[in-house]
Protein backbone atom coordinates (compact mmCIF):
# COMPACT_ATOMS: atom_id res chain seq x y z
CA UNK A 1 0.00 0.00 0.00
CA UNK A 2 1.14 3.48 -0.74
CA UNK A 3 1.14 6.33 1.75
CA UNK A 4 -1.78 7.95 -0.07
CA UNK A 5 -3.91 4.80 0.23
CA UNK A 6 -3.09 4.47 3.93
CA UNK A 7 -3.97 8.12 4.54
CA UNK A 8 -7.25 7.64 2.68
CA UNK A 9 -8.14 4.61 4.83
CA UNK A 10 -7.38 6.58 8.02
CA UNK A 11 -9.45 9.48 6.72
CA UNK A 12 -12.40 7.19 5.97
CA UNK A 13 -12.22 5.48 9.36
CA UNK A 14 -12.10 8.91 11.03
CA UNK A 15 -15.22 9.98 9.14
CA UNK A 16 -16.98 6.76 10.17
CA UNK A 17 -16.09 7.36 13.84
CA UNK A 18 -17.36 10.93 13.57
CA UNK A 19 -20.55 9.69 11.90
CA UNK A 20 -21.00 7.10 14.67
CA UNK A 21 -20.52 9.73 17.41
CA UNK A 22 -22.97 12.02 15.69
CA UNK A 23 -25.52 9.22 15.40
CA UNK A 24 -25.11 8.30 19.08
CA UNK A 25 -25.61 11.93 20.07
CA UNK A 26 -28.85 11.93 18.04
CA UNK A 27 -30.48 9.13 20.03
CA UNK A 28 -33.60 10.19 21.90
CA UNK A 29 -34.22 9.00 25.43
CA UNK A 30 -36.83 6.35 26.16
CA UNK A 31 -38.92 9.03 27.85
CA UNK A 32 -38.89 11.22 24.74
CA UNK A 33 -40.07 8.29 22.65
CA UNK A 34 -42.66 6.99 25.12
CA UNK A 35 -44.20 10.42 25.61
CA UNK A 36 -43.60 11.97 22.20
CA UNK A 37 -44.80 9.09 20.03
CA UNK A 38 -48.33 8.88 21.45
CA UNK A 39 -48.65 12.67 21.49
CA UNK A 40 -47.52 12.98 17.87
CA UNK A 41 -49.78 10.09 16.86
CA UNK A 42 -52.72 11.70 18.67
CA UNK A 43 -52.02 15.02 16.94
CA UNK A 44 -52.05 13.31 13.54
CA UNK A 45 -55.27 11.45 14.38
CA UNK A 46 -56.81 14.74 15.55
CA UNK A 47 -55.72 16.31 12.28
CA UNK A 48 -57.45 13.57 10.30
CA UNK A 49 -60.53 13.85 12.50
CA UNK A 50 -60.89 17.60 12.00
CA UNK A 51 -60.24 17.32 8.26
CA UNK A 52 -62.85 14.57 7.86
CA UNK A 53 -65.33 16.55 9.92
CA UNK A 54 -64.81 19.70 7.87
CA UNK A 55 -65.07 17.88 4.54
CA UNK A 56 -68.12 15.70 5.12
CA UNK A 57 -69.17 15.88 8.75
CA UNK A 58 -67.00 12.82 9.48
CA UNK A 59 -69.58 10.66 7.71
CA UNK A 60 -67.52 7.86 6.28
CA UNK A 61 -67.78 4.15 6.87
CA UNK A 62 -64.04 3.92 7.54
CA UNK A 63 -63.84 6.79 10.02
CA UNK A 64 -62.23 4.86 12.89
CA UNK A 65 -59.91 2.96 10.56
CA UNK A 66 -58.64 6.26 9.15
CA UNK A 67 -58.09 7.69 12.62
CA UNK A 68 -56.24 4.54 13.67
CA UNK A 69 -54.08 4.68 10.54
CA UNK A 70 -53.06 8.29 11.22
CA UNK A 71 -52.51 7.57 14.92
CA UNK A 72 -50.23 4.63 14.16
CA UNK A 73 -48.47 6.55 11.39
CA UNK A 74 -47.55 9.33 13.82
CA UNK A 75 -46.63 6.80 16.49
CA UNK A 76 -44.23 4.96 14.19
CA UNK A 77 -42.80 8.10 12.58
CA UNK A 78 -41.85 9.99 15.76
CA UNK A 79 -38.69 8.08 16.78
CA UNK A 80 -37.30 8.05 13.24
CA UNK A 81 -38.05 11.73 12.70
CA UNK A 82 -36.49 12.65 16.03
CA UNK A 83 -33.25 10.78 15.33
CA UNK A 84 -33.00 12.03 11.75
CA UNK A 85 -33.87 15.60 12.71
CA UNK A 86 -31.30 15.68 15.51
CA UNK A 87 -28.68 14.10 13.28
CA UNK A 88 -29.16 16.79 10.64
CA UNK A 89 -29.52 19.64 13.16
CA UNK A 90 -26.45 19.07 15.32
CA UNK A 91 -24.29 22.14 15.64
CA UNK A 92 -26.60 24.28 13.52
CA UNK A 93 -28.36 27.57 14.15
CA UNK A 94 -31.95 27.61 15.43
CA UNK A 95 -33.57 28.28 12.05
CA UNK A 96 -31.65 25.39 10.49
CA UNK A 97 -32.67 23.10 13.35
CA UNK A 98 -36.29 24.17 12.80
CA UNK A 99 -36.04 23.39 9.09
CA UNK A 100 -34.43 20.03 9.85
CA UNK A 101 -37.15 18.97 12.28
CA UNK A 102 -39.89 20.34 10.02
CA UNK A 103 -38.62 18.36 7.03
CA UNK A 104 -37.89 15.16 8.97
CA UNK A 105 -41.24 15.16 10.77
CA UNK A 106 -43.06 15.79 7.50
CA UNK A 107 -41.27 13.11 5.49
CA UNK A 108 -41.23 10.47 8.24
CA UNK A 109 -44.89 10.98 9.16
CA UNK A 110 -46.11 10.80 5.59
CA UNK A 111 -43.82 7.86 4.79
CA UNK A 112 -44.83 5.86 7.88
CA UNK A 113 -48.53 6.46 7.35
CA UNK A 114 -48.26 5.65 3.63
CA UNK A 115 -46.33 2.48 4.50
CA UNK A 116 -49.02 1.34 6.94
CA UNK A 117 -51.70 2.16 4.39
CA UNK A 118 -49.80 0.12 1.79
CA UNK A 119 -49.62 -2.85 4.18
CA UNK A 120 -53.37 -2.70 4.75
CA UNK A 121 -54.03 -2.24 1.04
CA UNK A 122 -51.73 -5.16 0.23
CA UNK A 123 -53.44 -7.43 2.76
CA UNK A 124 -56.78 -6.80 1.04
CA UNK A 125 -55.45 -7.71 -2.41
CA UNK A 126 -53.28 -10.61 -1.22
CA UNK A 127 -56.01 -13.18 -1.87
CA UNK A 128 -55.77 -12.52 -5.62
CA UNK A 129 -51.98 -12.55 -5.80
CA UNK A 130 -49.68 -15.37 -6.83
CA UNK A 131 -48.09 -17.66 -4.21
CA UNK A 132 -45.56 -15.96 -1.91
CA UNK A 133 -41.97 -15.92 -3.11
CA UNK A 134 -42.65 -16.32 -6.82
CA UNK A 135 -41.48 -13.77 -9.34
CA UNK A 136 -45.09 -12.85 -10.10
CA UNK A 137 -45.74 -12.33 -6.40
CA UNK A 138 -42.80 -9.88 -6.12
CA UNK A 139 -44.09 -8.02 -9.15
CA UNK A 140 -47.63 -7.88 -7.72
CA UNK A 141 -46.37 -6.93 -4.25
CA UNK A 142 -44.26 -4.07 -5.61
CA UNK A 143 -46.91 -2.60 -7.85
CA UNK A 144 -49.72 -3.02 -5.32
CA UNK A 145 -47.61 -1.27 -2.68
CA UNK A 146 -46.59 1.50 -5.08
CA UNK A 147 -50.24 1.99 -6.07
CA UNK A 148 -51.24 2.20 -2.41
CA UNK A 149 -48.55 4.77 -1.62
CA UNK A 150 -49.62 6.83 -4.64
CA UNK A 151 -53.25 6.62 -3.57
CA UNK A 152 -52.33 7.75 -0.05
CA UNK A 153 -50.30 10.66 -1.36
CA UNK A 154 -53.15 11.79 -3.61
CA UNK A 155 -56.01 11.31 -1.16
CA UNK A 156 -54.50 11.05 2.31
CA UNK A 157 -52.14 13.99 2.62
CA UNK A 158 -54.97 16.50 2.63
CA UNK A 159 -56.12 15.01 5.95
CA UNK A 160 -53.07 16.64 7.56
CA UNK A 161 -54.66 20.04 6.92
CA UNK A 162 -55.75 22.30 8.64
CA UNK A 163 -54.57 20.93 12.03
CA UNK A 164 -51.47 18.94 11.10
CA UNK A 165 -49.55 21.81 9.54
CA UNK A 166 -49.73 24.13 12.58
CA UNK A 167 -48.94 21.17 14.85
CA UNK A 168 -45.93 20.36 12.67
CA UNK A 169 -44.69 23.94 12.85
CA UNK A 170 -45.20 24.17 16.62
CA UNK A 171 -43.49 20.85 17.37
CA UNK A 172 -40.62 21.64 15.00
CA UNK A 173 -40.11 25.00 16.70
CA UNK A 174 -40.24 23.40 20.15
CA UNK A 175 -37.70 20.73 19.18
CA UNK A 176 -35.42 23.30 17.53
CA UNK A 177 -35.45 25.58 20.59
CA UNK A 178 -35.01 22.66 22.98
CA UNK A 179 -31.90 21.37 21.25
CA UNK A 180 -28.78 23.22 22.38
CA UNK A 181 -26.59 25.01 19.87
CA UNK A 182 -23.04 23.67 19.89
CA UNK A 183 -20.11 24.86 17.87
CA UNK A 184 -18.77 22.16 15.61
Amino acid sequence: MTQVEIAEIHSQSGMMRQLGRRLLASRPSAREILIGSPLWGAAMAASAHVALYLRNGAETSHFYSILLLFLLGGLVAWPFALVLGRFCAQGRACETRFASFFLCLTVCTIAATAFLFALDYRSFYARWHAPVGTLTWFYQFGFTSAGAVYQFVVMGIRLYLPVGFPALAAVSLWLACKMPYQQR
